[in-house]
């Protein structure tokens, strides 16, 4: 398959001014909860070269792995530190909300063979310290957390007499061999507000590829489509696909509409983009299988010109594809009357299953007709608990999927946040064979 610890209000502005972006949207939505804020730190997280220093080196001195665990209570916390060339151990604990007293407690074992205990809150949304004590109840060290995003976390350990004994800045650096992408509609304010560190975060928190939402007279985010590419390169992700929208064009206006569609694709081309894809939001007024079949010769046409300039033209659905006109399905007419070779399909599943549609029925009867997925919940993903979409994932290769797309469009949490889980959740729970 393709698919492809003490409280100390430090003042380090050259390591936190303007890093942590407060945009705008974060004013509806907050972790406003210990066991939302401690998920926070769950991943793979490396050492920066040096704690004034964002970049990580090919071999960082420490890495740490933090397992959810417990309903996503919880965490598992391994972290390994560089010596003679091998990575050894150096702790390992387990860190838990515990709802009774609403703080974070950890039990560990340092590399020596000592234990301890820590205790702890959460005093914000980006600032977080722990208590430790060893076994015989002696204090032992304050660790204090200062997360200047969702993945880049400075922690410093403090002596009984607040002297800092040592700092380590970790960089999120999720693994990304699943080929997990985002629809950048799941961050749109952030995208819009500041597009170059939104694309960094995604990548830390493990995403390969985006597809865009936004394509604006011939730009991407405000930036020509070579320079777009360049920036989602450059943060070590890949430009893959692209959400765009026309009408069906009224009489006399086909060859306009055409031209719109020649100058998007070559746009798209310039950008290296493997497919560009669009959905319909009129289909409520059709009322014959006539005029489906108008839509079904647009997206033929259109097929025909991205084919031509090397993209996979793709058709979106929501959930109004499966009413039903003059006894048939629009999504079955969609797929009986284009041609296989010039338009595909991207099964959102979430309008699928609003729709009352199955998704697993349409694999099997068109099997290899659906290029890319887009996984969405309710809200974030799995939230709902109402659609199988580990059911989904099993008929992946018979569907033909070659990119998987998490998207998030209405939040408990910061978009950025309720990204990161999505991400988590497809790639612990949905692939984790």
């Amino acid at each position: 398959m393709k698919y492809s610890f003490v409280l100390l209000c430090l003042n380090i502005p050259l390591l936190f001014n303007a890093i942590w972006s407060f945009s705008p949207i974060l004013a509806q939505y907050h972790l406003s909860d210990q066991s939302s804020r401690l998920r926070q730190y769950s991943g793979t997280w490396n050492s920066s070269i040096h704690p004034n220093i964002d970049s990580v080196s090919v071999k960082p001195s420490i890495r740490m792995f933090n397992n959810v665990r417990g309903d996503s209570k919880s965490l598992f916390v391994e972290v390994e530190q560089l010596k003679d060339s091998l990575y050894q151990n150096l702790l390992v604990e387990m860190i838990s909300y515990d709802k009774n007293s609403d703080t974070i407690i950890a039990l560990g074992q340092r590399s020596d063979g000592s234990c301890f205990i820590g205790k702890g809150k959460y005093t914000s949304e980006i600032d977080w310290v722990m208590f430790d004590k060893d076994l015989l109840g002696n204090d032992v060290m304050n660790v204090s957390f200062k997360f200047n995003s969702y993945t880049d976390v400075l922690v410093q350990g403090f002596n009984n007499e607040q002297k800092r004994l040592w700092q380590t800045r970790y960089i999120k650096q999720n693994p990304k061999d699943k080929k997990i992408g985002v629809q950048l509609v799941s961050v749109h304010d952030e995208m819009l507000h500041d597009a170059e560190n939104t694309l960094l975060q995604l990548s830390r928190m493990g995403y390969s590829y985006v597809e865009t939402f936004v394509y604006k007279e011939g730009m991407f985010y405000g930036m020509s489509p070579n320079h777009f590419k360049e920036k989602v390169e450059s943060v070590g992700m890949e430009f893959v696909g692209s959400m765009t929208f026309k009408d069906l064009p009224t009489d006399g206006a086909w060859k306009s509409t055409m031209d719109w569609w020649l100058k998007c694709i070559q746009d798209h081309k310039e950008a290296g983009v493997k497919y560009i894809s669009t959905s319909n939001n009129q289909l409520k007024q059709v009322s014959t299988q006539e005029e489906l079949q108008l839509f079904c010769d647009y997206y033929n046409a259109i097929g025909d010109m991205c084919k031509k300039n090397g993209i996979q033209f793709v058709f979106h659905n929501h959930s109004d594809e499966f009413r039903y006109v003059e006894g048939v399905c629009i999504y079955n007419y969609f797929l009986e009357h284009t041609n296989p070779e010039l338009v595909a399909f991207q099964p959102d599943l979430y309008w699928m299953h609003i729709g009352g549609a199955n998704p697993v029925n349409y694999f099997h009867q068109y099997p290899g007709r659906f290029f890319s997925w887009h996984i969405k919940d309710h809200k974030e993903l799995g939230e709902s608990d109402k659609i199988p979409f580990g059911e989904y994932v099993e008929y992946a290769e018979k569907s033909g999927v070659q990119y998987i797309i998490a998207e998030v469009e209405d939040y408990s949490y910061p978009p950025l946040y309720s990204t990161s889980l999505a991400w988590e959740y497809i790639y612990h729970t949905l692939l984790n064979n």
